[in-house]
């Protein structure tokens, strides 16, 4: 299986709330938008993944899944 096909089996949608996605990364939800918010390797990969619906910020688990294969690239 996939990191994507095991996200959507774990949540159900394909669009992940910054609650959601702070629980999977395990990172409080205030933390993961102030870490949105700056400048660092972290946001910049994940800014791709978000999605705007309305006034709701949600997550892409297609390219979310992408980010947690390739990992920081930090090391």
């Amino acid at each position: 299986m996939t990191t994507e096909e095991l996200l959507l089996k774990q949540f159900g949608t394909p669009l992940l709330t910054l609650q959601q996605v702070a629980h999977l990364l395990n990172r409080s939800p205030d933390g993961l938008r102030i870490t949105l918010s700056g400048d660092n390797p972290v946001a910049t990969q994940l800014r791709p993944a978000r999605r705007r619906i309305g006034r709701r910020i949600l997550f892409s688990i297609t390219e979310l899944s992408r980010v947690i294969d390739q990992g920081t690239g930090e090391e």
